[in-house]
């Protein structure tokens, strides 16, 4: 058995909101745990994207998030804007909601309140994300994000091709 108070975990994470990861301090195997606290205009993640090889939920603790999804199924319309419109999920305290793999998303606080999440992840390490790119060597319509002390990079799953962004 293990207990933590989620102050005592040091935040960390991408983007400016309060990111505390607990996976590990609580000794998870099988799933990650993260709790959000999110003032208003900040996101849950960087933008966009989906994670291949894990499903996600997110019960929201307090106030109301927003979040993103593509309405079109072409990863190519949505690198480009051409989408035929994005759905916005409100999702408020008390509620869940669920990403399946391969599902893309996106989340923020829209609100004029803090929001407070729990986001699940399993399995524990997700090594497939992707954003909704396309190739510029192949045209393949999504690419790997793979986070680096520098930034990222993107690399085609097709061909390999690799873009610092």
């Amino acid at each position: 058995m293990e207990k933590v108070a989620i102050d005592d975990v040091e935040t960390g994470g991408m983007g400016d909101a309060d990111v505390r990861r607990l996976a590990d301090p609580l000794g998870t195997s099988d799933v990650a745990v993260n709790h959000y606290t999110l003032d208003p205009g900040e996101r849950f993640s960087g933008g966009l994207h989906t994670h291949m090889d894990q499903e996600e939920v997110f019960y929201v603790l307090s106030g109301t998030a927003t979040f993103e999804t593509p309405a079109s199924e072409s990863d190519a319309e949505r690198a480009s804007g051409d989408a035929a419109g994005d759905d916005e999920v409100a999702v408020d305290a008390g509620e869940l909601i669920r990403f399946a793999p391969g599902e893309y998303q996106s989340g923020k606080n829209d609100g004029d309140e803090v929001v407070r999440a729990l986001a699940l992840g399993a399995p524990k390490e997700s090594e497939d994300v992707r954003v909704p790119e396309t190739c510029r060597d192949c045209g393949h319509e999504n690419m790997r994000f793979i986070p680096g002390d520098d930034g990222f990079t993107l690399v085609c799953p097709e061909c390999g091709t690799e873009v610092d962004a």
